[in-house]
């Protein structure tokens, strides 16, 4: 039948009893299975990871001005890999690179949970977070557009 229409006889599912085998084009079967893993790759979600750089002696408004910017990155749904570098003789003070990344976490204990404890790898002490999943998964609320009305709760009792 499938030579009578010039199409392909294609095995669609060779597990199914009895086995499952249909008459189509098959260089056109093959281009809808790549159109189909295309859309689901571009659909699944890219993990974007932010690094934080720290020194052995970063100074408290430093700090607070990176934690700043890790809580912005957090809500944003992005991972963190926050890290301490050792310059030269800096290498001493791991301990201080040790509880500023345990100090980060902690700040930052609300809208993270630590993937990886303070671990260090030749000059650079590493720290990795990730946001809460109900923090991640919550949509971004929209804001009303002018010249509509606010909801009934919002508005003051004289209105209604």
């Amino acid at each position: 039948m499938a030579q009578e229409q010039n199409l392909d006889l294609v095995e669609i599912s060779p597990t199914a009893v009895p086995p499952v085998c249909r008459i189509i084009d098959y260089s056109k079967f093959k281009y809808e299975q790549k159109k189909r893993t295309r859309e689901m790759k571009a659909k699944a979600t890219k993990v974007v990871v932010k690094e934080i750089r720290f020194g052995p002696n970063t100074d408290e408004h430093d700090f607070a001005f990176k934690l700043k910017h890790a809580q912005e990155f957090l809500k944003e749904g992005a991972k963190i890999k926050a890290y301490v570098h050792f310059v030269g003789r800096s290498i001493v003070f791991k301990e201080r690179g040790e509880i500023l990344l345990l100090k980060f976490a902690q700040a930052l204990e609300e809208l993270a949970k630590v993937e990886q404890l303070p671990k260090l790898e030749g000059k650079r002490m590493f720290l990795y977070l990730a946001p809460k999943v109900a923090i991640a998964a919550k949509p971004k609320a929209a804001a009303p557009k002018e010249g509509t009305p606010a909801p009934k709760e919002a508005q003051p009792k004289e209105a209604q």
